[in-house]
């Protein structure tokens, strides 16, 4: 990893261990509407890890014919940020991550881009006190293959000499599109990147160099 000189994170899976809290809070909110419609949420959350909330909430709300319009949506995502910000703060850190954040963010030049919405991540970063590590932050609702060019145009980033760190398939999406190099932080919920994908895998921070 030391070898790059500009490194893009992803935060939920990545930096925190906070994938399932998601997921607790998506199944938690649409359990109202029955189990089964819970239960496909959260599937397709934990599928689809890269997405931004707001496009989820809106085909989440499609299953239960809900009417889907700007209020109804921030309504939802207002209850679920409720849910899960203090979760999120005091989840449990991905080994080995702060140790090398707080060891090489001044040789390398650390992006974070996060599908979480920029509000939220900008007040989780500062609560945990890693904000500064982060040349670039980038959130919802800028898409991340969006996200990493606008970096790459912005710092004139030699692509070849950029890595994406992901634990989805939105993660190396952006990463293809943008010609960059892409590791998948292993996880239970991404087993089957893990066996379809063609990249290097990586299970926590501990001994990376």
């Amino acid at each position: 990893m030391k070898k790059f000189k500009t490194i893009f994170w992803d935060f939920d899976g990545v930096i925190k261990e906070s994938v399932s809290i998601k997921s607790d809070a998506f199944e938690q909110l649409f359990n109202p509407f029955g189990p089964e419609i819970a239960k496909k949420v959260r599937a397709h959350h934990e599928a689809n890890g890269g997405l931004s909330r707001y496009e989820k909430i809106e085909l989440y709300l499609s299953w239960i014919g809900e009417e889907i319009n700007s209020k109804v949506t921030e309504d939802y995502a207002y209850k679920f940020s409720c849910i899960v910000k203090d979760k999120v703060i005091n989840s449990e850190w991905v080994p080995g991550v702060l140790n090398y954040l707080e060891d090489n963010h001044h040789d390398q030049q650390f992006f974070l881009v996060t599908a979480t919405p920029q509000e939220e991540i900008n007040f989780i970063l500062s609560s945990l006190n890693i904000k500064h590590f982060f040349k670039g932050i980038a959130g919802s609702p800028t898409k991340k293959n969006d996200a990493i060019m606008n970096y790459i145009e912005k710092y004139s980033i030699i692509s070849d000499q950029a890595l994406v760190i992901g634990d989805s398939e939105t993660d190396y999406n952006a990463a293809i599109k943008n010609n960059v190099h892409f590791v998948l932080r292993k996880t239970n919920h991404n087993i089957n990147l893990q066996n379809n994908l063609s990249c290097e895998i990586i299970v926590d921070f501990t001994n990376c160099k």
